[in-house]
């Protein structure tokens, strides 16, 4: 075997795909972490109404992302991801009886930020399954790491029951395990079978979504003021 030539620098391993995807939205979702309606509905300066508007308009964006993956089951890129047990709708549905009562399922409607958030992912779920893979990341990662920090302030918050009704959409009774669970998710992602430019889209798609969260956080903003 010949010797190794001296002064030549090994190549750098490839970074993971989920690595650049995390690093490429880190400013993103410091936006969407830092909204005003994000810091005031945690900071407790704002009551348990704009913690069930939040979720009301959240119900949009899953029923958009939950109906997308039931067209999505047998498809070869998006079809891995779609873990059952990831599921939101019923535990949405089920905390908004609790917080609106009787009669909430003929008031519940969706803003225009909200509306185009659902829009996009419907879009992607029906026309491009890897940019689907983009909204799913985004959501339910994010609930299975800072969503955590959600339940807990609503719980102390507001007196909900703990990982009870108002809270259960923060609640992955069938994952017991998050940080394996996430772990795999990112091997999934890494291992995800389309070609280097289109992973730059779904990377930038990745983008899109935080900015589509942020829009929305701004329109909650804008209801509900802060106090002077």
């Amino acid at each position: 075997m010949p010797a190794p030539l001296s002064g030549l620098t090994p190549p750098v391993p490839a970074q993971p795909f989920s690595a650049v995807i995390r690093e490429a939205v880190r400013d993103r979702h410091t936006e969407a972490e830092n909204s005003r309606f994000m810091a005031d509905l945690l900071g407790g300066r704002l009551g348990v109404t704009a913690y069930a508007r939040l979720a009301e308009q959240l119900l949009h964006v899953y029923r958009a992302l939950e109906e997308g993956a039931d067209t999505l089951a047998g498809d070869p890129v998006a079809g891995p991801f779609l873990r059952p047990e990831l599921r939101r709708v019923p535990a949405l549905e089920r905390d908004l009886d609790h917080l609106l009562g009787p009669g909430r399922r003929e008031r519940t409607a969706p803003l225009p930020a909200t509306a185009r958030y659902a829009a996009r992912i419907a879009r992607t779920a029906a026309e491009w399954p890897a940019g689907y893979i983009a909204h799913h990341y985004t959501r339910y990662l994010g609930d299975l790491s800072g969503g955590q920090v959600i339940r807990g302030i609503a719980e102390k918050t507001w007196n909900l029951p703990h990982k009870g009704d108002g809270v259960r959409f923060y609640v992955f009774e069938h994952i017991a395990n998050p940080a394996a669970f996430k772990r795999e998710y990112r091997e999934l992602l890494d291992a995800v079978a389309i070609g280097e430019q289109e992973r730059q889209h779904v990377v930038e798609e990745c983008r899109e979504a935080f900015r589509l969260n942020s829009e929305l956080f701004a329109a909650l903003g804008e209801e509900f003021p802060r106090a002077a």
